[in-house]
Protein backbone atom coordinates (compact mmCIF):
# COMPACT_ATOMS: atom_id res chain seq x y z
CA UNK A 1 0.00 0.00 0.00
CA UNK A 2 1.10 3.27 -0.81
CA UNK A 3 1.90 6.42 1.87
CA UNK A 4 0.09 9.25 1.38
CA UNK A 5 1.08 12.81 3.34
CA UNK A 6 -1.61 14.74 4.71
CA UNK A 7 -2.46 18.41 5.96
CA UNK A 8 -5.08 19.38 8.53
CA UNK A 9 -7.09 22.08 7.30
CA UNK A 10 -7.74 23.69 11.21
CA UNK A 11 -4.35 22.80 13.36
CA UNK A 12 -1.89 22.36 10.32
CA UNK A 13 -0.47 18.97 11.66
CA UNK A 14 1.35 16.54 9.06
CA UNK A 15 1.34 13.63 9.49
CA UNK A 16 1.76 10.27 7.02
CA UNK A 17 -0.96 7.53 6.16
CA UNK A 18 -0.80 4.24 4.42
CA UNK A 19 -3.96 3.04 2.60
CA UNK A 20 -5.58 2.43 -0.58
CA UNK A 21 -5.61 4.24 -3.08
CA UNK A 22 -9.26 4.64 -3.04
CA UNK A 23 -9.53 4.84 0.54
CA UNK A 24 -10.51 8.61 2.05
CA UNK A 25 -8.80 11.11 3.06
CA UNK A 26 -8.36 10.38 6.99
CA UNK A 27 -9.74 12.67 10.08
CA UNK A 28 -6.91 14.54 11.81
CA UNK A 29 -5.50 12.73 14.44
CA UNK A 30 -4.88 15.01 16.87
CA UNK A 31 -7.91 17.50 16.61
CA UNK A 32 -10.65 15.48 14.21
CA UNK A 33 -11.29 18.04 11.15
CA UNK A 34 -10.66 17.40 7.62
CA UNK A 35 -7.27 16.95 6.00
CA UNK A 36 -6.03 16.92 2.16
CA UNK A 37 -3.67 15.31 0.56
CA UNK A 38 0.11 17.20 0.22
CA UNK A 39 2.39 16.28 -2.36
CA UNK A 40 6.14 16.80 -1.37
CA UNK A 41 7.44 16.54 -4.36
CA UNK A 42 7.86 15.02 -8.29
CA UNK A 43 9.02 11.42 -8.62
CA UNK A 44 12.81 10.97 -10.25
CA UNK A 45 12.53 10.91 -13.79
CA UNK A 46 15.24 10.54 -16.12
CA UNK A 47 16.28 11.20 -19.93
CA UNK A 48 13.93 14.16 -21.60
CA UNK A 49 11.14 13.97 -18.34
CA UNK A 50 13.77 14.86 -16.18
CA UNK A 51 14.14 18.23 -18.22
CA UNK A 52 10.42 18.70 -18.51
CA UNK A 53 10.23 17.86 -14.41
CA UNK A 54 12.89 20.29 -14.01
CA UNK A 55 11.39 22.82 -15.68
CA UNK A 56 8.09 22.25 -14.13
CA UNK A 57 9.82 22.27 -10.79
CA UNK A 58 11.52 25.94 -11.68
CA UNK A 59 8.23 27.29 -12.16
CA UNK A 60 6.63 26.24 -9.08
CA UNK A 61 9.59 28.49 -7.48
CA UNK A 62 9.25 32.31 -5.99
CA UNK A 63 10.27 34.84 -8.72
CA UNK A 64 13.51 36.64 -8.15
CA UNK A 65 13.78 40.04 -8.05
CA UNK A 66 14.64 40.85 -12.17
CA UNK A 67 16.60 44.09 -10.90
CA UNK A 68 18.89 42.73 -8.05
CA UNK A 69 19.77 38.86 -9.32
CA UNK A 70 22.01 38.60 -6.47
CA UNK A 71 25.46 39.18 -8.44
CA UNK A 72 28.36 40.73 -6.27
CA UNK A 73 29.74 44.42 -7.19
CA UNK A 74 32.70 43.46 -9.74
CA UNK A 75 30.91 40.40 -11.09
CA UNK A 76 32.30 39.01 -14.28
CA UNK A 77 29.44 37.63 -15.90
CA UNK A 78 28.29 41.38 -16.88
CA UNK A 79 24.56 41.16 -15.46
CA UNK A 80 24.49 43.70 -12.62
Amino acid sequence: MPTYDYLCTQCKLQFEVRHSINASNPDCSACGNMTEKVILFAPAMHGNMARGRDLAMRSLQPKLDQTNRGHAPGCACGHH
